[in-house]
Order: structure tokens, then C-alpha cells, then sequence
């Protein structure tokens, strides 16, 4: 459990002016906000301005349902798209997972030790072998299976389960099937993979034996989130161990599990401190 103070966290983006810190600096001082973090960014290619204020939530003389209405007021003229978050309020992430156990383990892990401060509301796999291992943690396990002629029902399956969960994020942690486009278009921002390779390079499957026969002497893994266009969607954190022409693939194989487990960890606890802001394509990351 975390032992901070209770914080609020307001992101936000709109199109690039002089004034717009002043503006929120102001407003946050009316209302005796307490800054304890703040990052700017300015695109200069878009003409963006994007924003990231953590403040202690027992400073503010508002709730954050007044602070939302009185924000909202503010933010119109400068066309702000806004959201703000209360760390009192954990995050609800629900855990698909195939075969492959290294990113369950770490993630499971970082959970159960207090490091990451999340609910588990559900795993779901499209196979057995980790019923077990997920039931332990006390965390409820569904098997969904996912064959060529049953994917929509699959995927229907797991939007309904994703609901019910009341998830905030779906992490994709080595979930080898490719999700529904209509899936991911109805969770835009919200689903995480972790891509074992550095993206743009070796899209697909296999990306180690790619890298192999490519014969580079890096290897990566790109936390990013999931579109309907396969591994194209905004990267989040990226990471490369060295390997030599020593190296079979089984090697670099498990050599990148562990590049894998740190990346997603990393790009899930940016998402979950509300560090990330999606630009098109792109990410703005306020680490």
C-alpha cells in the first residue's frame, strides 16, 4: 500500500499560446493547490503545449468533483483536453496472458510487494496454464479460448470481462494473439503490449529469430499502446541489451525476457501515474 500523501494529478494538451502555465498556476493558487511535481512540453512541429501538475489533494479547499466543474471553465478558451486523477483510487488493471510467463511473474510480483499500487480485478488467458499460479494471488482467472473460427466471440468474451472488471488498462503481458481492430478502437489509450523487439524493426512474430538472421548487435522491447494497426501504435518505453554473433536465438531470446519485464513495467507505471499523453502517433512522457 502506498505510504505517499493523497495527490490529484492534472494532464492536459491544447494547441500551444503564451499564457496557458499562467492561466492553471493561477487557478491552482486560488484554491491553495500545493504543486509538488510539474512538467511542460512544447511541440514545436504541431504547435502543442502539453502539461503535468501533481498536487496534494488535502492543500485544495475543492473536492475533485468542484475542481473538475471549475477546471472546466477555465479550459475551454485555451481548447484544453483534459482529465484529472485521484491517487487515492487505484488503478484497475486487468492481465491477458498466453503461454509465456516471465511478464505475468514480474507484474504479479511487483503487485503482490506493494510496488506497484493497483487492483487485479482479473486475469484472462486464452489458455489454462496459469489458473493455478493467478488463483493463488487470490486474483480470479478466466479462460477464454481463442481459435480461427471463434475470435469474435472470443474477443466479445473478454470486452464483456474487461467491463464487468471495471478496468482502467489491459495489459497485453505476452498475449499472443492479435486483438479484434473493433476491440481496440473501442479502448483507445487503454491497452498496453509489451513487443518483444524494438519497434519499428521486426514487427510481427518471431522477432528474435528476425533479429538472428539480420545478425544485429542489439536487441530491444517496446512497451506501446495497442491500435488496430499491428504494432504501429504510440511507443511508450523502449529498452536494447547487446548480444554478439556468439549468440544463438534461444539466447537472444532470454536475453530479451529480461529487457521485456523492466520495459513493461516502466511503460505501465508512466500510464498509471497519468505520465503519458498521446500526441497522434506519438507520446509525450513526463518521467
Amino acid at each position: 500500500m502506498s505510504t505517499s500523501p493523497r495527490r490529484y494529478t492534472l494532464s492536459l494538451s491544447c494547441p500551444d499560446r503564451v499564457g496557458i502555465v499562467a492561466a492553471v498556476s493561477n487557478f491552482l493558487a486560488e484554491h491553495s493547490g500545493w504543486i509538488t511535481e510539474a512538467s511542460h512540453h512544447a511541440e514545436t512541429e504541431s504547435q502543442l503545449f502539453f502539461m503535468r501538475q501533481e498536487i496534494l489533494a488535502d492543500s485544495l479547499k475543492l473536492d475533485i468533483g468542484a475542481f473538475r466543474a471549475k477546471f472546466a471553465r477555465l479550459a475551454a478558451p485555451f481548447e484544453m483536453k483534459w482529465r484529472i486523477s485521484d491517487s487515492a483510487r487505484k488503478k484497475r488493471v486487468v492481465i491477458l496472458v498466453s503461454k509465456q510467463e516471465h511478464c505475468l511473474y514480474d507484474l504479479l510480483g511487483r503487485w503482490h510487494a506493494g510496488e506497484l499500487d493497483i487492483d487485479i480485478p482479473c486475469v484472462i488467458s486464452n489458455h489454462e496454464t496459469f489458473r493455478g499460479l493467478v488463483e493463488w494471488h487470490g486474483i480470479p482467472f478466466h479462460h477464454v479460448p481463442v481459435t480461427p473460427d471463434t475470435k469474435a466471440e472470443a474477443y466479445a468474451k473478454v470486452e464483456q470481462l474487461y467491463r464487468e472488471a471495471e478496468g482502467d488498462v489491459m495489459v497485453l503481458a505476452r498475449y499472443m494473439q492479435i486483438l479484434a481492430p473493433d476491440l481496440c478502437d473501442k479502448f483507445p489509450g487503454q491497452i498496453i503490449n509489451i513487443h518483444h523487439s524494438f519497434l519499428p524493426s521486426f514487427v510481427g512474430a518471431k522477432p528474435y529469430h528476425q533479429a538472428f538472421q539480420r545478425g544485429v548487435k542489439l536487441i530491444g522491447a517496446t512497451c506501446h499502446f495497442v491500435t488496430s494497426e499491428l504494432d504501429q501504435g504510440p511507443i511508450i518505453e523502449q529498452d536494447v541489451v547487446r548480444i554478439d554473433h556468439s549468440d544463438v536465438p534461444e539466447e537472444l531470446v532470454r536475453s530479451g525476457k529480461d529487457v521485456e519485464k523492466a520495459v513493461l513495467a516502466r511503460g505501465l507505471r508512466y500510464h498509471l501515474e497519468d505520465r503519458v499523453l498521446i500526441h497522434g502517433n506519438k507520446t509525450v512522457v513526463f518521467r
